[in-house]
């Protein structure tokens, strides 16, 4: 196979130094404002703090529970405190709409604009504590931290994520003007078992060839355990928006990841990758091909999409 052939490189994280102290800067407030640095240590903080007194006791065996659930914590509060923002942002424009030129109006409008941009500098500065735990836990425990409930907006470190079904709206959109995904969507799905460093090398080939075809694409994935995470680690790495189609077993059972394909599907995605079992030679008595991985590329033709599994180097 000659596509492929682009070697993975971590590139390294990149962030304004200056955007949010700028922000924090500009709002007017007496008080101090912690800066994004100061933030980003606190994250690192937290998460360091837990793995280290919860590793090696009884409690490790919840260990993803309770890092999840820390990280969790600072998403949310992200979103309602975003929330707050947007409701001050709704006062602004009636005010705007039906402004009398009144003391009252002016002094009432000037509020409203105060606490929308003191909700903005929360709302980053919460992602920014949460993005730093996310990484953190990451190196430390290998696992890959996704939001499970709305879109994931990434400030400077990390992917943006979109719900699947978001995602699939915004498509069918696109015609009125409304937000889509940001580009083409590359679809992925890989065996849980391809998990080692050789099937990490053919899966970061395959992602780093689609990203020079289409620079601006987005990555759709279920998010399943395995490859899909080597997956989910390489978008964060390089800064490309991650569509998310989970498979929901409480509704679908053992259809679930085959529903999820579905909405890959759905999502039109412009080039398909499958990785059906592992390209590591050594674990030849486990290759039985994935389902579901399998189902997706036959999707992808059926549909007229195109599909590329990704296999092992020529030897």
């Amino acid at each position: 196979m000659t596509y492929f052939s682009n070697p993975f490189t971590a590139s390294a994280s990149q962030k304004s130094n200056s955007a949010f102290d700028d922000l924090t800067g500009s709002l007017g407030d007496q008080r101090p404002h912690p800066t994004e640095d100061a933030l980003v240590q606190l994250g690192r903080a937290l998460m360091t703090e837990l793995v280290d007194v919860i590793s090696d006791t009884a409690l490790e065996d919840y260990q993803t529970i309770l890092g999840e659930a820390l990280i969790g914590a600072f998403h949310s509060a992200a979103g309602r405190i975003e929330r707050d923002a947007d409701r001050a942002r709704d006062t602004m424009r009636s005010i705007d709409r039906d402004f009398d030129g009144s003391e009252a109006a002016d002094a009432e409008l000037q509020e409203a604009t105060a606490k929308a941009r003191a909700g903005d500098a929360a709302t980053q500065a919460c992602e920014m504590i949460r993005d730093a735990a996310s990484e953190t836990w990451t190196i430390a425990t290998g696992e890959v931290w996704t939001a499970w409930r709305g879109s994931r907006r990434g400030t400077h470190l990390t992917a943006a994520q979109l719900e699947a079904k978001q995602a699939i709206r915004a498509i069918r959109n696109r015609k009125s003007g409304e937000a889509d995904p940001g580009g083409p969507v590359i679809a992925f799905r890989g065996a849980p078992t391809a998990d080692t460093s050789d099937d990490a090398g053919r899966i970061f080939d395959a992602l780093n060839w689609a990203k020079q075809e289409w620079p601006d694409m987005a990555l759709a994935t279920t998010g399943a355990k395995g490859s899909e995470k080597l997956a989910i680690k390489w978008a964060q790495q390089k800064g490309v928006k991650l569509i998310l189609a989970r498979a929901d077993f409480d509704t679908h059972g053992k259809a679930a990841p085959f529903r999820a394909n579905d909405e890959l599907i759905a999502l039109e995605p412009t080039c398909c990758l499958t990785l059906v079992h592992s390209v590591d030679r050594t674990r030849s008595g486990d290759q039985r091909p994935f389902g579901p991985a399998l189902n997706l590329g036959q999707k992808a033709m059926e549909s007229g999409l195109r599909h590329v599994p990704i296999k092992a180097r020529a030897a």
